[in-house]
């Protein structure tokens, strides 16, 4: 699958963050973009639109986002879920990666670790 050919959700509660990440992987493609303000909202969108790639912050309104990634896996085990976030305490990188996350990038987002998610994950740009 290409970049372009992708659905990736972008689940945080800052609109700022969201549009942060937009940019910067719209550097390396065109993906179908998909947003949540809160861990509900993403688990109800990856449900109806099962996006390859899930952006999700820890700390959000209605579910946070370890909630939201054991709801989302045991839906589909298969998912890929990055956290991103500044709360970046080894307890909270723990449950997130043991509740099903593929990895955990910390903020402020850094746009190279970012491009190697993308990379590593679709072919082509």
């Amino acid at each position: 699958m290409t970049l372009d050919d992708a659905k990736i959700l972008i689940s945080d509660d800052s609109i700022l963050a969201r549009k942060q990440l937009k940019d910067i992987i719209s550097r390396y493609g065109n993906p179908t973009f998909l947003e949540a303000t809160n861990g509900q909202d993403t688990i109800d969108i990856y449900k109806k639109e099962r996006p390859a790639l899930v952006f999700l912050d820890i700390v959000m309104p209605v579910k946070d986002g370890n909630a939201a990634i054991r709801e989302i896996v045991s839906f589909d085990k298969d998912a890929d879920i990055i956290i991103v976030s500044s709360v970046g305490t080894q307890s909270q990188l723990r449950a997130a990666i043991d509740a099903g996350a593929s990895d955990f990038i910390q903020k402020p987002i850094n746009a190279e670790q970012i491009h190697h998610v993308i990379t590593s994950r679709f072919e082509g740009r």
